[in-house]
């Protein structure tokens, strides 16, 4: 009897080992997820910074065409 009672207590200590595993491994996806859709967001949000950067090139290009001309 002696001898099943460290057997239980170290079954139920591996079992709770298991779940803060599984916890961590969780906790880690979702934290991928997260690094994956911030970093789509930013790729978003240069590609319109860089559209607006063309545009401003573009209108004062014009401008200074417009300039030129007269």
């Amino acid at each position: 009897m002696k001898r099943l009672i460290p057997l239980i207590v170290a079954a139920a200590l591996s079992a709770c080992g298991a779940d803060v595993a599984t916890s961590a491994a969780t906790a880690a996806a979702l934290k991928k997820q997260e690094l994956e859709q911030a970093k789509k967001t930013q790729d978003i949000a240069q590609q319109k910074i860089n559209q607006a950067m063309d545009q401003l090139q573009q209108s004062q290009q014009s401008r200074e065409n417009a300039a030129d001309k007269q």
